[in-house]
């Protein structure tokens, strides 16, 4: 989406300059009638005129300070004399025409540069206090002098405040894609991860098979090396899917890449990939149970990658030749149980120290599941994840 604000229409800045003119035209009559009115009644009068100058701040805050001083300066020096000063004592409203400028310095700090804020606070304070020292005498004047200063220092503290807010606004917006960006990369490393693990093991135990064997079983070896075809234009295809989601600008326009999009994969495609890893030599025990219904697409993906990382670690690690899948879909929630029976955590360990466990407890904490792994007592090794279910969909096939 564009941020950029929409310019303002002719309409909106005549508006603007016009109550720029009846703000001078107001003030010019309150000096008019300096002679009948009293001081706190120009002060308000003065006061309630600047408001006219509301389309002309947005635009030019600037031009509005100034002529928002000038007006003040001028119904102040219009009052009579300072000999005559101490005879009307309704003289000393007429300084709160100057709450005015306040308020426009207010705005002027939480929109605009320190440097230019600073100057124009130091501008309004000099002006403000040689007006009150030169029309105001004794008492009167220390009294207006403190008032100036403690409305001036509100004004400024008010701006301050607006400005601390709307920085610490940014600083969480950029926090918080900050954290998107991070909670991305680590989605599109597990992708990657999950992906490429599986079909570079199934690809290194085949070519071992075909290279021991390509002499005396020919047949045999062909068919490791169709297998290794046939994952490699898989990860292929994987790659090249999730490379053209990352180079598509617009996540709800057509791909910009040339290559089709290939479903994501799911639990119907465990069948697959048991084949797959039988051909790898772990026969895989595939077992359903409860009742087999469409899921969302990141449980029913997160359950797949789920299993496909604990096959992969079977066959790189377990040094077994079997194991079980166990899926079982209940009520409220999905259970996958993938168990062996070969050396579990015991052989050289690595698959402790990969990125497939981690993996796999990042995904089922986005979804606020729970997940369990580690050696059986009885030898082998057991991962078992619970995934909560919501409601119920009619079909996953439209959001795959």
């Amino acid at each position: 989406m564009n941020d950029i604000p929409p310019a303002p229409s002719p309409g909106t800045k005549a508006a603007a300059w016009a109550g720029g003119v009846l703000y001078v035209l107001v003030i010019g009559l309150l000096i008019g009638a300096a002679p009948r009115a009293s001081g706190t009644v120009q002060g308000v009068g003065a006061l309630l005129a600047a408001t006219l100058l509301v389309g002309a701040l947005r635009r030019a805050p600037l031009l509005t300070l100034i002529l928002v001083l000038l007006g003040s300066a001028a119904v102040v020096a219009g009052r009579p004399s300072a000999a005559d000063v101490d005879l009307s004592p309704s003289y000393q409203g007429q300084f709160l025409a100057f709450l005015a400028v306040d308020l426009v310095l207010a705005h002027l700090v939480a929109t605009r540069a320190r440097r230019t804020a600073a100057i124009a606070v130091a501008a309004s304070l000099v002006i403000q206090l040689l007006l009150v020292a030169g029309f105001t005498s004794g008492d009167g004047m220390t009294v207006n002098v403190v008032i100036a200063l403690l409305a001036m220092a509100a004004g400024c503290s008010a701006g301050l405040l607006v400005t601390e807010r709307r920085e610490h606004a940014v600083a969480l917006r950029s926090q918080e894609v900050a954290e998107a960006v991070v909670a991305e990369r680590l989605r599109i490393a597990r992708e990657l991860h999950d992906m490429v693990a599986h079909s570079i093991s199934i690809i290194a135990i085949q070519a071992g098979v075909g290279s021991r064997v390509i002499r005396t079983q020919p047949d045999e070896a062909l068919g490791a090396l169709r297998a290794i075809e046939t994952t490699g234009r898989e990860t292929l295809s994987g790659l090249r899917r999730t490379l053209v989601a990352l180079r598509q600008a617009d996540p709800d326009g057509e791909p910009s890449g040339r290559a089709p999009l290939t479903p994501t994969p799911g639990l119907a495609d465990l069948d697959r990939l048991a084949a797959a890893t039988a051909d790898a030599g772990v026969r895989v025990d595939l077992r359903r149970s409860g009742e087999q219904r469409p899921l969302p697409a990141d449980i029913d993906l997160s359950a797949y990658r789920i299993v496909q990382e604990a096959l992969t670690n079977v066959v790189r690690h377990a040094g077994t030749r079997d194991c079980r899948v166990l899926v079982e879909y209940g009520d409220g929630e999905l259970s996958v149980d993938i168990v062996d029976d070969g050396r579990g955590a015991g052989g050289d360990g690595a698959s402790r120290h990969g990125f497939g466990l981690v993996g796999m407890r990042e995904r089922v904490a986005l979804l606020n599941g729970h997940i369990s792994a580690g050696p059986r007592p009885e030898g082998g090794f057991r991962v078992v994840a619970r995934l909560p279910l919501g409601e119920p969909v009619e079909a996953s096939a439209q959001t795959r």
